[in-house]
């Protein structure tokens, strides 16, 4: 079998640059790698638009989602090329459960007033964080002039992605990998060891990391997804 293209798929109040240092790392250990752009506008199409780009790559896939892109991947990840899935701080919602759904059984440290609503001229509504509490939120142990950055280059997200429920659940019937922080404040940690022991990952838990992790921990994060590589070639080969 063939090495898996990687397709690293980024959450909501960010884009893909995100995933750069992760992506540094496993391109100079020579892993084909791609980072798209999440529309971030409902798990729905979402999950589509990543489809259709695994439709485009030659050959299989190892699909990584970090945040909301755990639901996007959870979703898209049935496809027949898809090989296994990486949860990077990333949320794994079961087949009709919605990312609410999931935070209502362990309520996110910080979250709540600071997401800002903002109507469009089509009527619906996208949000985003306040970016003067961004970094305390989401990267409290990134260096400040990146947190800063990223705070004022968000990405809004529609207001009724995390409402939307998943319409499958990948990880059901596909072998996943995940890590996080234990500093994780949108996500919190017991959460995620709630999803991960629920989808049967193998669970790397970093100690005192953000929810921002792939940007803090790229050494960490990489680790993990190329052990990911690893692991499914070598079962497809046995």
């Amino acid at each position: 079998m063939s090495e898996p293209t990687i397709v690293l798929v980024h959450g909501a109040f960010a884009d893909a640059s995100s995933w750069r240092p992760v992506y540094d790392r496993l391109s100079h250990k020579g892993h084909a790698v791609i980072a798209p752009a999440n529309p971030l506008r409902g798990l729905e199409y979402d999950a589509a638009h990543t489809a259709s780009l695994i439709d485009e790559v030659d050959g299989p896939v190892l699909l990584v989602g970090h945040s909301y892109g755990g639901a996007v991947i959870t979703v898209a990840g049935t496809a027949d090329k898809v090989v296994g899935l990486v949860y990077v701080a990333g949320l794994a919602p079961d087949e009709g459960e919605s990312v609410n759904d999931l935070q209502a059984r362990f309520p996110a440290l910080a979250m709540g007033p600071l997401v800002e609503p903002r109507s469009l001229p089509d009527g619906s509504v996208e949000a985003s964080i306040n970016p003067a509490q961004f970094q305390v939120v989401f990267g409290a142990d990134l260096p400040d002039p990146d947190a800063a950055f990223m705070a004022i280059s968000q990405r809004p997200v529609s207001a009724t992605a995390f409402d939307d429920p998943a319409t499958s659940a990948a990880w059901r019937t596909k072998p996943s990998w995940a890590v996080f922080g234990t500093g994780d404040r949108p996500v919190a940690p017991q959460l995620h060891r709630f999803s991960f022991d629920r989808a049967g990952a193998d669970v790397t838990e970093v100690d005192g990391a953000s929810h921002l992790l792939m940007l803090s921990q790229p050494d960490i994060v990489a680790g993990v997804i190329d052990a990911a590589v690893k692991a499914g070639t070598v079962s497809a080969a046995a």
